[in-house]
Parts: C-alpha cells; sequence; structure tokens
C-alpha cells in the first residue's frame, strides 16, 4: 500500500543545512489541478469552483508568494484511498448518479464518467493528497494549509455535500500510521458552517481523536448518529452574528484544549459562515472570520500544539477574498512564517 509517509514528505524538502531550498518553502499545499472545470456545468451549483485558484491568486499578490514557494501534491492513488475507503465504494464513484447525488449537480447522471473522472473527481484526488501532504507538513513545521480540502461530509463507505473522498479520516490515519512516535492523539476542530458527519462516523468511539464541532444546527446534515461523536460541540441558530459566534467559538476551544491534549490540531475554517451564504445561513463579517482563524492558530501556537488548516465550506464568490486576507493576517501577526 502506497501511503505518503515521513520519510516520502522529508524527501519533498528537507536537508540538514538551513540554506537548503526546498526548507525556504512555505508550507502551503496547493496545485492548480485542485479546480473542478465542467465546461460551464458547474454554474449549476452556488460552489465557486474557482475558489482555490482565487485564494492561491490574491495570496500571491499579500504575501508575495511564488510558485516554486508551496508544495504541490500529486494526485491521490487508489492505493492512498483505500487506507480507508472500502474498494465498494470507490468502485461506486464510476456510476454518474452516485457521483450526481455527492456533488449535488444532478446533470452530471447523464454525462460520461471519463468526463466526470477528468472534471471533478481528479481535482478532489489532488485535493485529498494534498491535506496528507499538508499534515506530514505541519507536523514537521508547526503549521501547514492545504488551499482546498476538508470535505467533511464524506467518510469511510459515503460521500455527500460535495465531498466525495474522506480527506480528513485519510490525514489523520495516515499520520497514526506513518508518525507513531509523534502523532498519538488528533484534535479535529471543525468550524464549517454543516456537521462535520463523515469523519464523525469514522472515529465514532476513537479515543485519539477529539471532535469539536461548530455548526449550524438547523441545515444540512443533521446527522443525529455522527453527532455522538463529538465531544465540543455547539449548535447554533439561523443568522448567528460575530459577538456571539467568537464568544462560543472561543470557549469551546478553551474547554476542548484544556480536556485533550492533541499532538495536531486538524482545522477544518470553512467560510460557509459568511453573511450571504445561502448554504451555511450565518451571518458572520469578514472581520470575523479573519478574528476566528486568528483565534484558532493563536490557541494552538501559544499550546505549541502544530496545526494544519484546511479550506473546506465556502460558496460566495466573497469567500476565497476572505480567506487569503485571513491568511495574511496570519502571517502578519507573526502566527504563520516562511521559517
Amino acid at each position: 500500500m502506497i501511503l505518503i509517509d515521513s520519510t516520502s514528505i522529508r524527501s519533498f524538502y528537507w536537508c540538514d543545512s538551513e540554506s537548503c531550498e526546498e526548507q525556504q518553502k512555505w508550507p502551503i499545499v496547493y496545485s492548480k489541478s485542485y479546480n473542478v472545470h465542467f465546461c460551464g456545468v458547474e454554474k449549476l451549483h452556488p460552489f465557486d469552483a474557482a475558489k482555490w485558484e482565487n485564494i492561491y491568486k490574491r495570496l500571491k499578490e499579500l504575501i508575495s508568494l511564488n510558485d516554486n514557494e508551496i508544495f504541490l501534491p500529486e494526485e491521490a492513488t487508489i492505493q492512498d484511498l483505500l487506507l480507508v475507503h472500502t474498494q465498494r465504494y470507490l468502485n461506486s464513484l464510476k456510476w454518474g448518479w452516485n457521483v450526481a447525488s455527492i456533488a449535488e449537480i444532478p446533470l452530471l447522471a447523464f454525462l460520461p464518467n471519463i468526463f466526470i473522472q477528468r472534471c471533478y473527481l481528479r481535482p478532489m484526488r489532488y485535493q485529498t493528497r494534498g491535506s496528507m501532504m499538508a499534515g506530514q507538513l505541519a507536523v514537521d513545521r508547526g503549521w501547514a494549509i492545504n488551499i482546498g480540502g476538508g470535505f467533511h461530509h464524506c467518510g469511510k463507505d459515503r460521500g455527500g455535500g460535495f465531498c466525495p473522498y474522506a480527506d480528513i479520516t485519510l490525514m489523520i490515519e495516515s499520520l497514526f500510521k506513518s508518525r507513531p512516535n509523534e502523532v498519538k492523539k488528533i484534535m479535529i476542530v471543525d468550524l464549517d458552517a454543516h456537521q462535520g458527519n463523515g469523519y464523525e462516523r469514522d472515529f465514532l468511539g476513537n479515543s485519539k481523536v477529539f471532535i469539536m464541532d461548530v455548526y449550524n444546527s438547523r441545515i444540512y446534515p443533521q446527522d443525529t448518529e455522527a453527532k455522538k461523536a463529538i465531544h465540543c460541540k455547539i449548535e447554533l441558530h439561523y443568522y448567528t452574528q460575530d459577538a456571539e459566534y467568537l464568544d462560543k467559538v472561543e470557549s469551546c476551544l478553551e474547554r476542548s484544549l484544556r480536556a485533550f491534549h492533541p499532538d495536531l490540531l486538524v482545522y477544518n475554517a470553512g467560510t460557509d459562515i459568511l453573511e450571504g451564504d445561502t448554504l451555511g445561513r450565518l451571518s458572520i463579517t469578514p472581520q470575523g472570520v479573519i478574528r476566528r482563524d486568528e483565534l484558532v492558530f493563536m490557541k494552538a501556537r501559544e499550546r505549541r500544539v502544530p496545526i494544519v488548516m484546511l479550506t473546506s465550506g465556502g460558496y460566495t464568490k466573497q469567500s476565497a477574498l476572505v480567506i487569503a486576507e485571513s491568511i495574511a493576517n496570519l502571517h502578519g501577526l507573526g502566527l504563520i512564517s516562511k521559517n
């Protein structure tokens, strides 16, 4: 079975010399292959299919990134995916009707599978490998950001909510397998507007994984069984605003970090909490999102807990710019840096 392990990730960037070219890279993971293109069909979904490209373009302007200073993931292989997914589930992705249901684009049911693979599933596999790579980088560098991923509605044997692969479960299981001496306990902090039911079902009853989830209780997926896996839960109501939201996030995070001392914090930083996002139905301002991300990184960094951020949901054109500005703010505050 081919996995991303500590040896292979270090081969991307590690050397003994501080002047090593790879050591000068930001622990930011992105590929132009992340972006979804359906020849216009993607416009039938509220998701901004160019979100990841737009984040990266704006980040290049804000913190002077260049293409040689980030990490480029490869496409996740079948062997990678089989670490957690069943063969039966992967086979089901060959059926257009099933992928259409997961992607929430009914028209996909009528398109050839080769088209679906190339235009939708292949980009998602790149993002999935990006999450796995970012997890390894975070352990070694203290932080990492995958400009993509966060497919929190997908579990081992089923997808949904635009999430065809369980990248969070894959990241965590691959770290437990490849870094057993360094990574024994992991905390998931999920601040996407939706409940993270995919990985919650996967880690139900697993004492090595602590789950904090803050979400709008009135919207998809309302998965009662998955909620049993949540250790610190905040269920929000429609159109919650900045002050209440930030207070609840901070208090829940403090309680979680006092109760559980992780070796890695997986931060699912969805921006579908933004005011005007019709799928999240919350009313958080861009400044509220930036402050939220600042809080999470600050709490992790002051405790010296490595943190990996995934961009997850966010369904407005504004989302990409807010994410980029938030990452630039983290840099400006010294919470993240290249070295």
